[in-house]
């Protein structure tokens, strides 16, 4: 259980801050760290543009758009869990947080066996074509840096959303006291609106090339 959740709700203690002030604090604090994250993901953007020629390797177009399709989603049952524990339906709070994951998890297996060809390279799928590497030039050595990063942070949300799914269950939050889950879901947010622009950049600016042999 956060501190936040656990904070006198009235400043019973003196010495203690209270719910309402907590929680302010603690948003304020999570937008910092958002700004800041501004700087590396829009830092890798820049790094982009400005490395590569306006080329890109053909990648492929259909799994991109179903995984982005399907983090997208994930957002939708974000909002709708966090929705959820603010009016105290914690049954459909649960089912949101579990959909939300399992979205996520596929969007996070999507990129690291399909996107970098591991799918391939363990001989599950056969290929004759061949597929993007870090050492393909500045665009492929951006390509992993960025989805790379991305899947981080999707996987660090991933574990999140555990966490809260676990203390949720333990009876952590209320209608009234749930900053956890809104931490989480304005973390997720963010998370998937980094894609949208990771994603046009990545494969649908420049002129597609065929990749080499």
């Amino acid at each position: 259980m956060s501190y936040v959740e656990q904070a006198p709700a009235h400043g019973a203690d003196s010495h203690e801050p209270s719910y309402e002030t907590a929680v302010r604090s603690n948003r304020l604090g999570l937008w910092l760290f958002f700004v800041s994250e501004i700087f590396l993901f829009g830092g890798m953007l820049a790094s982009l543009f400005y490395l590569w020629r306006g080329e890109r390797p053909e990648l492929d177009q259909t799994l991109a758009l179903v995984f982005t399709t399907v983090l997208l989603i994930s957002s939708v049952s974000m909002a709708r869990a966090e929705a959820a524990i603010a009016r105290g339906d914690r049954r459909n709070f649960s089912l949101g947080l579990i959909a939300t994951f399992i979205f996520g998890l596929i969007f996070l297996l999507g990129v690291v066996f399909f996107e970098w060809g591991i799918i391939y390279k363990m001989g599950i799928l056969a290929s004759e074509e061949h597929h993007l590497a870090p050492g393909d030039g500045a665009f492929g050595a951006i390509f992993f840096l960025m989805t790379g990063m991305h899947a981080l942070h999707v996987l660090s949300g991933l574990i999140f959303i555990a966490l809260i799914w676990i203390n949720g269950r333990r009876g952590a939050y209320s209608a009234e006291r749930h900053w956890g889950v809104e931490a989480i879901a304005i973390y997720w947010h963010y998370v998937d609106l980094v894609w949208i622009f990771f994603y046009p950049a990545l494969y649908l600016i420049g002129t597609p090339v065929a990749l080499g042999g």
